[in-house]
């Protein structure tokens, strides 16, 4: 039996993995301190999840110790890890909709101890001292279907503190939060560290990463290539040691015609309850973005231009011809294209292969004349987007469910690229996806700019706007607040719009 240095709350040292041939971990050592703030960065399939499937006692390692509490082990099981203080929240929170917020908080540990008998009235104090102790705003009696996103990680996070939580691990916590909402959840980490409690982030935005970590353990290829105090990494060398590579973090626009005939015209574009007035010009290689903080309007345009939710009011043009879009049909056949923002219920069929993926929307040009579908034609087609796109899988039978996130929002790109249209709108489009994936998406978005598409681009992603943009126009309840083009197109710029 050893002991853990003095604040050691988690220790795993030399975890190795191997499913099948490949070496999900190799050696991988990671120490985390009482109170601490870490981040776990790495690219998708680098080995983060499985190392906290390891820790948290999903997984079996191949080789090496955990060491929790003074205790060695070479293993542990789910509960054990319960039992020690190990907690995860992932994405989906893991919680039960149709039960109250306090319900959701309480019950667990009161199951764990093997409670028969549950008094509603315990559980609802016991649910409310939680929720007192971490000092946030939280209706205990309100059903978790109710809660906005923000409200349901708040109450994943009390229920690991109701079940003694003293390491918490949090997979890509801040991904669909507001700005003012990510402020709210970095103060309840502070109060939580306040409490000797660590928390573990699973993260991609390395600005987030800067500013609440006091360490940053980096992992690629299934090892531990950097590790050290926040201090010691800026964005540039934090993205560095992700991707093996020196990734650009400055402006880099295609070139732009200015005199160009629009390729997409909306005037005064209407929809009650959602956006009013909005008008713009998208030209041919424009790539023009649209940001606001949430429920400002942004994505509800881009939804209503793709006929999702189309306007009421307004006037589309397409390549210098009014279209009426009244449905996606009608955004399709206008030669508009759209990425929504999930990926994963909205624009994949996830247990099918990448190849039938690719051609899903572009069916109805693979036909010979006989009616019948060309399949020579859509191998070529197949073929031609898996090269170009760089979907890393081995082959386009891989079903979709097998990809990384990057990998899955290629496949989408590629599903519209098919097509050719003549404007593509993208929703989030680097949401959920690791820096080197993103840059080189990002870069996808370029080229096609270069080759004549207009590209629109709806992001809270400020840095990414600045980074690809021509021009952003600053959605502020429902309407066009600023428009920032040109050398203004700069965060401070962008940031002042949505603030002013």
């Amino acid at each position: 039996m050893g002991t853990t240095t003095s604040g050691t709350v988690l220790a795993a040292r030399d975890i190795s993995k191997r499913f099948g041939g490949v070496q999900a971990l190799d050696s991988v050592t990671l120490e985390i301190q009482a109170g601490d703030v870490r981040c776990l960065a790495g690219e998708n399939g680098c080995g983060k999840s499985t190392l906290i499937k390891i820790l948290s006692g999903v997984e079996v390692p191949d080789a090496g110790e955990i060491e929790i509490g003074g205790t060695v082990r070479a293993r542990m099981s789910p509960a054990d890890a319960l039992r020690a203080g190990i907690q995860v929240i992932y994405q989906d929170f893991s919680l039960f909709p149709n039960l109250t917020v306090a319900e959701n908080i309480a019950l667990t540990p009161l199951i764990a101890h093997r409670r028969k008998l549950i008094d509603p009235r315990d559980v609802r104090a016991r649910a409310a001292a939680v929720v007192a102790e971490l000092g946030v705003r939280l209706d205990v009696d309100a059903t978790v279907e109710e809660l906005t996103v923000a409200d349901r990680q708040l109450t994943a996070i009390c229920r690991a503190l109701a079940e003694q939580a003293r390491v918490l691990f949090m997979d890509e916590p801040t991904t669909a939060l507001t700005q003012r909402e990510v402020r709210a959840l970095f103060r309840v980490v502070q109060t939580l560290r306040e409490r000797g409690v660590a928390t573990v982030f699973v993260s991609h935005k390395l600005d987030e990463v800067l500013e609440i970590s006091q360490h940053v353990t980096v992992m690629r290829n299934g090892a531990v290539v950097a590790s050290g105090r926040v201090e010691e990494f800026d964005r540039m060398s934090l993205a560095r040691a992700m991707t093996g590579r020196d990734v650009r973090d400055q402006r880099d626009v295609p070139s732009l015609d200015g005199t160009a005939r629009p390729v997409l015209s909306v005037e005064g574009l209407g929809l009650d309850g959602a956006f009013e007035d909005v008008t713009f010009d998208l030209r041919p290689g424009e790539i023009l973005g649209i940001t606001g903080l949430l429920g400002s309007g942004r994505s509800e345009i881009a939804e209503a231009l793709f006929g999702v939710t189309p306007a009421q009011r307004g006037r589309v043009e397409v390549g210098g011809e009014q279209v009426d879009i009244r449905g996606i049909d009608d955004a399709v056949a206008a030669g508009i294209g759209y990425v929504p923002s999930d990926r994963l219920t909205e624009g994949l069929f996830l247990d099918q292969s990448i190849a039938d993926n690719v051609v899903a929307g572009s069916l109805d040009l693979h036909r010979a004349r006989s009616g019948l579908l060309d399949r020579a034609r859509l191998a070529r087609t197949i073929d031609t987007f898996f090269a170009a796109l760089r979907i890393k899988a081995p082959s386009v039978a891989a079903p979709i469910r097998s990809l990384s996130g990057g990998n899955q929002q290629r496949v989408v790109l590629a599903k519209w690229l098919a097509r050719g249209p003549r404007v593509l709108v993208l929703n989030s489009p680097t949401v959920g996806v690791d820096v080197g994936s993103k840059e080189e998406i990002l870069d996808i978005l370029r080229r096609e700019a270069g080759r004549g598409t207009g590209v629109i681009v709806v992001s809270d992603d400020i840095p990414e706007l600045v980074s690809v943009c021509h021009r952003v126009l600053v959605v502020r309840r429902g309407r066009i607040h600023q428009v920032v083009g040109g050398e203004r197109v700069t965060e401070d710029s962008i940031l002042g719009g949505l603030s002013a």
